[in-house]
C-alpha cells in the first residue's frame, strides 16, 4: 500500500507550498485538501463498521484522490474555516452546515488511525491559551514575566503598582470585520492611570515589562532547533508591528536547559513543532537571561532566514512517517 502525507491547508499557503515541493523532491506522495471546499470541489466516503478498527473510504479532491488507510502523515497547517463556504447561506442554515462538516469531515481527518500528525489540531486548541503556555512554562523551570489576568479594576491597579511598567496584551487577534478584514493590537503599555470600570466587561491579560534587551524567535521541528535574535530599527516594544522587512536577524545558541526545557513543553501538549518567543536579559549565553513570552502551536515561520533549514526539518519528519508506514 502506498504511504502519502496529507496537507490540511487553505488554497494560497506559501509556507505549506515549500514543504509539499521539498516533499515532491524526494518523491513522496502529497495530497492537498482545504476541509472548506466540502462539496463539489470535495467529497469522501467513510465507513466502518464490525470487524473493523478504523475508518476506512476515499477523500476526492478536483485534482487527487486519497484512500484514508494511505494517509501516513497529516501536515495540518491553516485550513480555510468551515463557515466561509457556507457564507452565502442564512446563518442558521450556515451554523449547521458548517458544525456538520466541521463535526463530519474534520473528526474524520482528525482521526486518521497511525497517521503522525504535525500538528494534531487538538494539541494546537489546547496549546494555544496563553494561560496554560504560561503555567506550563513556569512548571518546566522557564523564567516568565510576572502575570495577572483578570477583569477587576482594583486588582489590576495593585499589580500595576507592583509591578510597573506594565504591557497589555491580548490573548487572541482581532475577529473579521463585515468585510473579512482583519486586524491586530500589539503588545502596549499601559497607564494604570487609564483604569477604570471598563476592565470588567471582559478578560484582560497584564505583564511586567522585561528589561530585555532583545527578541528570540524559537523555532523547533521534531528535534531541531532553529534560533534567531531580532531586533527592530525603531526599538518597538512588540517587534511584530515593526517593519518585517526592517527587522534584524542574527543566529544565536539556545542554552541546553532551555532547549531541554522547549522539548519538554512541546511533549507536554502533544506537538511535534512550536514557535517560541523569548526575552533576553544581558547577552543571552546563560539560561537565566531568558524569559518565556508564549509558544504559537501553529507559527509561521517562512520569513526566517533559516527557512529553508526548517522546510527541511518539516519535510523529514513526514517523508520518515511515509517510509516508516505511519507511527
Amino acid at each position: 500500500m502506498t504511504s502519502t502525507v496529507l496537507v490540511v491547508t487553505a488554497l494560497e499557503d506559501v509556507t505549506a507550498d515549500w514543504v509539499i515541493a521539498a516533499l515532491n523532491e524526494r518523491e513522496v506522495p502529497v495530497v492537498r485538501v482545504d476541509p472548506a471546499d466540502i462539496g463539489p470541489g470535495l467529497s469522501f466516503g467513510a465507513r466502518i463498521g464490525a470487524g473493523a478498527s478504523a475508518w476506512a473510504g476515499r477523500l476526492a479532491t478536483g485534482s487527487r484522490e486519497v484512500e484514508l488507510g494511505e494517509v501516513a502523515a497529516v501536515y495540518y497547517r491553516r485550513p480555510t474555516p468551515y463557515a466561509a463556504r457556507f457564507k452565502h447561506l442564512p446563518a442558521q442554515q450556515r451554523d449547521f452546515a458548517a458544525a456538520e462538516a466541521r463535526h463530519g469531515l474534520g473528526a474524520i481527518l482528525n482521526h486518521l488511525h497511525g497517521a503522525t500528525y504535525v500538528n494534531h489540531p487538538g494539541a494546537v486548541t489546547a496549546a494555544d491559551f496563553k494561560p496554560a503556555q504560561l503555567q506550563t512554562a513556569a512548571h518546566l523551570g522557564l523564567a516568565i514575566p510576572p502575570t495577572l489576568i483578570t477583569n477587576d479594576v482594583e486588582q489590576a491597579r495593585k499589580f500595576a503598582a507592583d509591578h510597573g511598567p506594565v504591557i497589555y496584551k491580548t490573548f487572541r487577534g482581532l475577529p473579521r470585520d463585515p468585510d473579512g478584514h482583519t486586524g491586530a493590537i500589539w503588545a502596549q503599555r499601559v497607564d494604570p492611570d487609564s483604569f477604570d470600570g471598563t476592565i470588567a466587561v471582559t478578560a484582560h491579560l497584564f505583564q511586567a515589562e522585561i528589561p530585555k534587551t532583545g527578541d528570540v524567535r524559537v523555532t523547533v521541528v521534531g528535534n531541531k532547533v532553529f534560533a534567531q535574535q531580532i531586533a527592530t530599527p525603531g526599538g518597538a516594544l512588540d517587534w511584530r508591528r515593526d517593519d518585517w522587512d526592517a527587522l534584524l536577524h542574527a543566529p544565536i545558541v539556545v542554552p541546553t536547559p532551555i532547549e531541554a526545557a522547549l522539548h519538554s513543553y512541546l511533549a507536554a501538549f502533544g506537538l511535534v513543532f512550536g514557535c517560541f518567543d523569548f526575552a533576553l536579559l544581558g547577552d543571552g549565553r546563560g539560561p537565566g537571561d531568558w524569559v518565556f513570552i508564549e509558544c504559537n502551536p501553529n507559527g509561521q515561520w517562512g520569513w526566517l532566514p533559516d527557512a529553508d533549514d526548517i522546510t527541511t526539518a518539516f519535510a523529514d519528519i513526514l517523508s520518515t512517517s511515509v517510509e516508516g508506514g505511519g507511527r
